[in-house]
This record gives C-alpha cells, structure tokens and sequence, in this order.
C-alpha cells in the first residue's frame, strides 16, 4: 500500500462508516461521510478513489460483505453534486537551473555526510527513466538486464491492478549511466524508503526557495523530453509503462525541440560522484 493511500484509509478510520457493518454500508452512507469530508473537491475524490479499491477486493479476497456496486453508484451521484472530482492535471516541470541546484546542494550534503542518501542520483535517475518514487525503491539489481537495458519495475502503479502488475520498461542510456554509478550494497538499486526521499526533496526545495516543485513533477519533465526529441507514443510507453496510450496523448501538443539535457554538466556530476 503506498504512503498516500495507507493514510487515507487511515484517516478513514475515524469516521462513523468504519464501525458500520460491511453488509449495511449503503451509497447513501458513502455519500454523506464523503460530504462530511472537509477538504477540496480533488481531494475527496482521492478518498473515494482509495475507499473504491477496498470495495472492490473486499468479498472476493476477504470475505467481507462490500458491496461493490454500493461505492460505484455512490461515486457516482457525489460526481454529479460537485463533492469529488478529479485532480487537476499538473504542468510543473523543473528548470535546469532548479535541478543544478538541487543536484549541487545534494552533493555537497554526501560530501559532509557520506552515508547520507545520494539524493543526486535519484532526482536524476527518476528525470531520465520516468519511473515514479515507489517504483525507484523496489527495483533490484537481479532485475536489472543491462545488455537488453531494460529493467523489471515489479507492482507497477495501475488502475485496475497493482499487486502481481509486474512490467519490463526500457531504460534510455542516461538512466543506464546512473545505475552504473550506484554500488552493489544491496538487493535493491536505490534502497531507500519513499518516506525518506520525499521529505529530502520536499526539505531541500524549500531550502534553496524552490518554488511548488514536487518529486512526481520529475516524471512528467521525463516523459516531456522524450516527446521532446521527437519520441513516438509507442516508444515513449515501453520507457515510461503506460499501458493505455491515451494517458499519453496530453504530451502530443508538445513541440519537438531537441534534447535540452543535451551536454548537461550536471548528468556527469551526478555520475562521477558517489
């Protein structure tokens, strides 16, 4: 269960429907804990979207009486009264300034402390190859097919399924570069938590006054390259492991430009230092 999701339901918890008998739970009820929600719109509807996945594995994995269309049905009528709707999409992509920034401060923070997380070549290696947070933490070196340059992402995030949703992605040569640079200390390429990488990047952007920049923010700047360099959809999937293409089709507006990270000094910064 990601962080996000596991303090949702959490939260979850402290609300009336969690004491309520499975089999009684009603749309009505889900409508009116979901109203009672005080938060934005977007939010809301991440609520019903994580309260959404427990209906639907409930019987069939546990046995507990969920009804399935209950929750559907509810999610439903709180989209048309305006209580959940869908997160805006965001556009926020990083400048090479910021990153330099970022990959010097980092740097600078292994030099004085070395066993401190190589944050540099994570914020690098999740630019190049796309892959989400969660995702950088559970690759392993036995899934790691350097002459294929390929790697295994195992549970990748999915709409229908996550747990087993193991996925071959392709790897473009700078993310190659980075897990050459990393040591093989452990099972895992990057072993770290998510915890600890996103409260890093949220702490050092507030340091050097990085404005709304969020680590996901990373992905998108690396699906953007790609289209960038003139990158088709098929391509561009089997690096970044969208199944659908049309989650992909709001990145055709963009403009082929070329590589910007083209002789970026700070690639070779982030590979040269440990």
């Amino acid at each position: 269960v990601g962080r996000t999701k596991a303090q949702v339901l959490k939260a979850i918890k402290n609300y009336d429907i969690s004491n309520m008998p499975c089999s009684s739970i009603k749309s009505k009820d889900i409508v009116e804990f979901l109203q009672s929600l005080t938060a934005k719109p977007q939010t809301v509807g991440n609520y019903a979207s994580h309260l959404a996945a427990i209906f639907a594995i409930a019987r069939p994995m546990w046995g507990y009486r969920l009804d399935e269309q209950e929750i559907k049905d509810a999610v439903n009528v709180a989209r048309r009264m305006g209580i959940i709707s869908r997160s805006a999409q965001r556009d926020r992509r990083p400048t090479l300034d910021e990153l330099d920034r970022l990959i010097r401060h980092f740097i600078e923070r292994r030099k004085k402390v070395p066993q401190a997380m190589p944050m540099h070549k994570v914020i690098a290696f999740a630019l190049f190859s796309t892959r989400r947070q969660e995702e950088i933490t559970r690759i392993r070196w036995k899934d790691f097919q350097r002459e294929q340059k390929r790697v295994l992402v195992r549970d990748m995030k999915h709409p229908g399924e996550k747990i087993g949703n193991h996925t071959w992605v392709d790897l473009p040569d700078q993310a190659l570069q980075i897990i050459g640079s990393m040591p093989k200390s452990k099972a895992e390429i990057f072993p770290y938590s998510t915890d600890a990488i996103s409260a890093n990047f949220t702490r050092a952007c507030k340091l050097l006054d990085i404005d709304d920049l969020r680590f996901h923010d990373l992905r998108h700047e690396g699906i953007s390259r790609l289209f960038e360099m003139g990158w088709n959809i098929p391509h561009v999937a089997a690096v970044s492991g969208h199944r659908s293409w049309i989650s992909l089709k709001r990145y055709t507006h963009i403009r082929e430009t070329g590589d910007k990270y083209a002789g970026w000094h700070g690639l070779q910064l982030v590979i040269d230092t440990k």
